[in-house]
This record gives structure tokens, sequence and C-alpha cells, in this order.
């Protein structure tokens, strides 16, 4: 049996198919934190990862993954539905040997490679040796790989069910909102400074100065024309051109900023609660039973015939300890 060479597998860490690896250290480490299927620091991983535009046959997608050496997640969807798939090493390690039979490969070495193979088509930088293809399922998504590996055929297949609707408002949605807000701020600030250059022009032109070049002379701005004028010709332009263009270069950097900002407040609070956490655990156990009562408190209540009784109520220490003095004034007079 032919057996594909691979090196030892790395510590445990994540990469992301649309961040190159640094040279020194192939998978950048991340502290995030998730709640899914058992692995947190995944889906944070995710969290932060931009969505991308993936052409499967005559489909358009948006997708964003993330690979760890101990397993990957995949979100991807159409703009009418959303899938996902998790998967740990185990899982991986028996779909490999069931669709890969001719290869012996380390799961962390496998799971790299097919990183490298997605890589690119979250790029839009499509390998000619690599090919995707994908199928709608009962109520899910298939997306196939085909590829080579140590010169031997390798395929793969990412078995995606519907996303649940927390993670698509906490991937999707909440950021969209997020993303719309500093845009919106954005536009407030330009118009600000637009709003401050035409009166410093204004007051230029006042005092006498004059334009060299007449081409480069403008109207004032007015933000009630030019929001008419948006929305006449410009927003057709846009919503016209196609699902494909969803997430541009700019909007990815946006969407990674927004998201990590989110990372780090969810970080925050989790630390608050967690800090918060022994409070009550601590009141409850300061003194869970009251200590048992010394051989001089039980002489003392025996001289004075007290008989102990299985009521703590009715032996408290501090009445013992008041009438001491007396018991032993009585004792030696």
């Amino acid at each position: 049996m032919l057996g594909a060479v691979v090196r030892p597998s790395p510590p445990a860490r994540h990469w992301s198919p649309l961040q190159a690896p640094h040279p020194d250290s192939l998978w950048p480490t991340c502290s995030s934190c998730r709640r899914m299927e058992g692995s947190e620091e995944l889906e944070s991983s995710l969290l932060t990862q931009p969505w991308a535009s993936v052409c499967l046959g005559e489909s358009t997608f948006l997708a964003k993954v993330c690979f760890r050496d101990t397993g990957y997640i995949l979100l991807i969807s159409d703009l009418s539905s959303v899938w996902y798939e998790s998967a740990n090493a185990k899982a991986v390690g028996q779909r490999s040997k069931e669709l890969n039979k001719r290869l012996t490969v380390q799961v962390s070495s496998f799971l790299h490679h097919l990183y490298e193979l997605m890589r690119p088509l979250l790029a839009g930088q499509l390998d000619a040796t690599t090919s995707f293809s994908c199928h709608h399922t009962a109520g899910g998504l298939s997306l196939h790989v085909k590829s080579e590996l140590s010169g031997l055929p390798f395929h793969w297949e990412f078995h995606c069910c519907p996303a649940p609707v927390e993670m698509v408002s906490r991937h999707l949605v909440k950021p969209l909102i997020q993303m719309s807000l500093a845009l919106q701020s954005q536009v407030q600030k330009l118009t600000s400074l637009l709003l401050q250059k035409d009166a410093e022009i204004e007051d230029y032109r006042e005092s006498g100065a004059t334009l060299s070049r007449d081409r480069l002379r403008t109207e004032p701005f007015q933000e009630e024309t030019f929001q008419q004028h948006f929305m006449v010709k410009s927003l057709p332009q846009i919503c016209g051109a196609g699902e494909g263009q969803a997430f541009t270069s700019t909007l990815q950097q946006l969407y990674m900023a927004v998201t990590h900002q989110e990372a780090r407040q969810a970080q925050k609070r989790q630390l608050s609660e967690d800090a918060e956490d022994p409070a009550p655990a601590a009141e409850t156990t300061e003194h869970p039973h009251p200590p048992p009562p010394s051989q001089e408190d039980e002489t003392a209540s025996s001289s004075e015939g007290i008989t102990p009784t299985s009521s703590p109520a009715q032996k408290p220490r501090l009445s013992v300890a008041k009438t001491k003095p007396k018991k032993a004034k009585g004792l030696f007079s």
C-alpha cells in the first residue's frame, strides 16, 4: 500500500485560509473562545474571519472557514440559507479513511493540506489541479473537493447542515448591523468635513482669492441633494452588481474590525462573570459547620447541671462564655 509521507503534527493552533501563515509559525495561535460542540476556541476564531465570495459551478456563495490541527469549522451561505459543519480530529480521520483508502496521513497534516486547498478558493484564485462542486441534500449542503496529495488522488466532502439561528445572528446579522452603524457614522463625519471645507473656500473667495484653474471649481455641498441623487442613481447600480460582490476587500476589513471588537467584549464579559461566580460560594462556605465546644466549656456546663441536647439553639457558645466567670467564682469561693 502506498503512503503519503508527512511531517509530525505541530502544536494545537488554528489557521485561516485568508491569512497566509507566518514563515516562523505555520499556524498562528488564537486565544478566542466559542460555545459550540465542545470547541469554543474554534468558533470564535471563525467569528473574526471575513466572509468571501466563492463560485461553485454556476452558484455563488459566501463562505468562511477556520482550520486547526484538531478540526475545522465551515460556514457557507447562498443568502437564502446558511449551512455549517464543525468536525473534530476524530471525525476527520474516519472520513479521510473512507474517502482516501490509499492514503496514510496524520490527521493534522490532512487538515493542513485541506486548508491549502481552501485558501485559493476563498481568495478567488482557483488552482487548476483542484476542483470544487456542491449539491443540495435533504436539509443540507454537500461540498466536494478533488485534488492530489503526494501524487495520489485526494477527496474530501464537507457535510453541512442548517446553521442555528444564534450562529447566523452572531456571524452575519449582528456584524452587518454594526457595520451599517459604523458606515453611517463615517458618512456623518465626512459630511461635516465637507461643510467645513465649503466654509473655508467661501472665506477665501470673500478675501479676493481666485482659482488659477477654473475646472477645479465646485458647487457648495448640499447634503439633501446628495442623498436624493444617491438613492436615485447610485443605489440601483449597487443593488444590481450581483450577490457575488457582497463583501469587497474594504468591507472585509471593516467586518474583521467589528468582529474583533465583539470578540474582545465577549471575553471581557466572560472574565467578569468568572470573577463574580466565586463570591456566593465564599459566603455559603465560610462557616458550614459551627465549631465543636471546647473541653473547658463542656466541663463548665456539667458543673452547673446543664444537660447538653441535640439542638444547636439550646447550647450557643456565647451564652456559655458569659456565665463562665460566675461558675468559676462559685466553685472556688
